[in-house]
């Protein structure tokens, strides 16, 4: 016997103490740990409340502002300023936009450009469910599988060990001992390879949910049924209208129209309130200079300031950028749209073949059982061989294992639609954001 199959008869006991020592998790409750836990969606919530920080930086100018202040100073002579104001020992100062094109559609970009963050928030938010999802089910698939390939590598072991003494004893050739031993070696391997999956989809589900790896569990039965999809529908209209990709790109790109008009109105006339307050010291021998009984130490000035911006180049050189700028956002949301469109149609497209493959190893593993079955009985009526049965065995495993592939493929596909038209959270259980 090689030394792989000592290895791996230990592995069906590595993975039956696993699954005792691990915890069941269902998958809304996966689903539920990865948003919490996921640095991507931590991320996009950050810019979100960045985009909003900025949307009211902008509404604010509106509202006065307001700065208290001090100018206290030795003069001699007459007073001069300090920092554009009069030396003084309280200085109010309050300024707020009235009447400004420019700030009025810079505000209109940046509310938009809050908006897209928020799409954008969610098309993150939809990817960590969909890669949680899929590494879950991925998981779970060969969580199943791995207790029929334990079968099969305890039929593929005794089947070796039946041939090598059929060749010891003359009635077989080495030939035939190579046959079994290769496949015992395709059977480690389909094994190693589930070992492997099994590892690295733990371990990534640990990094999206925060779990240890080996806590980790899948419960098939928590998987909700996924809906049938019929070719007659149209996804790729439904998917344009609720695609978070598609929401920001056009977001975005009629917040940079925005910003560019804002640009070119910044060579319009604006009006901004204001108002001074200052309490002057007498000490800066302002009575001097006033006529007798006129000087006073309370002084305020309220009113309105006016810019005619008659000529700025460069604020046209920059208004020509914006308008660039709003056009490449334009044509991206234009690709975006384009892209979402056949990307869904080639994935409703592809269930349907899926299914159909599905369809075909299903009926071609139900075959190759009853070959089996019917081989089976045959051996015990001496009309076939063990190598008929061998054969027959090997057959019929790898058709299930086929079958199991063509599963999985068909539930990717279809959980990939799901998120492309805009139903994969409330599929998965969990609330939409």
């Amino acid at each position: 016997m090689k030394a792989y199959s000592l290895a791996v008869l230990v592995v069906p006991v590595l993975w039956l103490s696993a699954l005792l020592a691990a915890e069941p998790l269902p998958l809304q409750r996966a689903v539920e740990l990865a948003l919490a836990h996921s640095p991507g969606n931590a991320a996009a919530t950050a810019d979100e409340q960045r985009a909003f920080a900025s949307y009211l930086e902008v509404r604010n100018q509106y509202l006065p502002q307001v700065v208290v202040g001090s100018g206290l100073g030795a003069t001699w002579g007459y007073p001069l300023s300090l920092e554009g104001s009069a030396p003084s020992i309280i200085n109010t100062t309050a300024q707020s936009a009235l009447i400004n094109p420019a700030l009025r559609d810079f505000l209109r970009a940046a509310r938009t450009e809050w908006q897209a963050s928020t799409f954008d928030a969610k098309d993150k938010r939809d990817q960590v469910i969909e890669e949680t999802v899929l590494s879950y089910a991925e998981l779970s698939k060969w969580e199943t599988l791995s207790g029929h390939l334990s079968e099969e590598y305890n039929d593929a072991l005794k089947m070796e060990q039946s041939v090598n003494q059929r060749v010891q004893e003359g009635i077989d050739s080495p030939l035939v001992r190579n046959q079994a031993r290769l496949a015992t070696a395709r059977v480690y391997l389909r094994v190693s390879q589930a070992q492997g999956a099994i590892d690295v989809l733990r371990t990534r589900l640990s990094h999206l949910t925060g779990l240890p790896a080996s806590s980790i569990q899948t419960m098939p039965e928590s998987v909700p049924r996924l809906p049938e999809v019929k070719q007659s529908d149209s996804l790729a209209s439904l998917a344009l209208d609720t695609s978070p990709s598609i929401q920001t790109a056009n977001t975005r790109a009629s917040a940079l129209a925005f910003r560019a008009r804002a640009e070119h109105r910044a060579t319009l006339p604006t009006i901004d309130f204001a108002a001074q307050y200052a309490l002057l010291a007498t000490f800066n021998n302002y009575q001097e200079f006033f006529r007798a009984g006129s000087f006073q130490q309370h002084n305020a000035t309220v009113g309105v300031s006016i810019r005619f911006p008659f000529f700025n180049p460069s604020q046209r050189a920059r208004a020509k950028a914006a308008d660039a700028e709003a056009l490449r956002a334009t044509k991206d949301a234009e690709i975006a749209k384009n892209q979402v469109s056949e990307q869904t149609l080639k994935l409703q497209r592809s269930v349907e073949q899926l299914a159909a493959a599905r369809e075909v190893a299903d009926l071609e593993s139900q075959i190759a059982r009853s070959d089996f079955d019917a081989v089976q009985i045959r051996v015990e009526a001496g009309t076939a061989t063990l190598h008929d049965q061998a054969d027959a065995r090997n057959l019929a495993n790898q058709r299930f294992d086929a079958l199991q592939d063509a599963d999985f493929e068909l539930e990717r596909a279809r959980i990939m639609l799901l998120r492309a038209t805009g139903e994969l959270a409330a599929w998965a259980g969990v609330p939409a954001k």
